[in-house]
């Protein structure tokens, strides 16, 4: 069922878009190699990946800083997998994941043919917690900043969502109300329960597909977004 009146679309971009899981593991193989880690990098992987959610579920929480973050989740990761680390190294690995991130870019599928198909009829942008100085090089990187009018980011705003202030940060750079608007990312609290909160519809993008009866519109391949809009 199409939606109607709506000028705004605003997208997520981890996990959303830009295919996180893919290019952070390419990021961790290039510093592994040069840092001469001698961990497997799926092994690594496996622990490394819950442990990052959980920092970025604190993050949002504010309960822990940024530095905190990216130092915290190498530093737990390394300890359940008794790899002996001493803090420089911890600290120049977070350094060089971060500097190697935006250097691989894989887009989830159907992500450039769904921006090709909704930039003819709507004004599109980027709400994201990812840091400022990366999430600017992972869009120009992909070839997809083209797409978006605006691109509001937590450490712009001041706050993360689910924050409301973040989604009216967005709405008066974007010149859109929340009547006019819909949110589409991966994360229920975050993304959905955020948008919901200050007035714009969200639709749910079910990455991980292991969420149901979620009371929501919600997709779980990109493409079926045509299906509303």
């Amino acid at each position: 069922m199409k939606l109607n009146n709506i000028n705004h679309i605003f997208f997520d971009l981890d996990h959303t878009l830009w295919d996180f899981d893919r290019n952070s593991a390419l990021a961790f193989e290039r510093v592994f190699k040069f840092r001469n880690i001698p961990l497997e990098i799926n092994a690594f992987l496996e622990i490394y990946m819950p442990v990052n959610f959980k920092y970025w579920e604190r993050y949002r929480k504010d309960e822990v800083t940024k530095e905190a973050l990216r130092y915290g989740r190498l530093k737990d990761s390394f300890d359940l997998l008794k790899f002996e680390a001493d803090n420089d190294l911890i600290d120049n690995i977070a350094i060089d994941y971060i500097e190697y991130l935006p250097d691989h870019n894989h887009l989830l599928d159907g992500s450039k043919e769904v921006l090709d198909y909704l930039h003819k009829s709507y004004e599109l942008h980027i709400i994201t917690n990812g840091f400022e100085e990366v999430q600017h090089k992972k869009l120009n990187n992909s070839g997809i900043s083209k797409y978006f009018t605006t691109i509001t980011t937590s450490e712009e705003a001041g706050v993360k969502k689910p924050n409301k202030l973040i989604f009216e940060t967005a709405l008066k750079k974007s010149s859109a109300t929340p009547e006019n608007s819909i949110m589409i990312g991966d994360n229920f609290e975050a993304d959905c329960t955020g948008a919901a909160n200050c007035g714009i519809k969200p639709i749910f993008f079910d990455y991980y597909r292991n969420k149901e009866n979620i009371g929501v519109t919600h997709i779980k391949t990109l493409n079926e977004l045509k299906t509303y809009l």
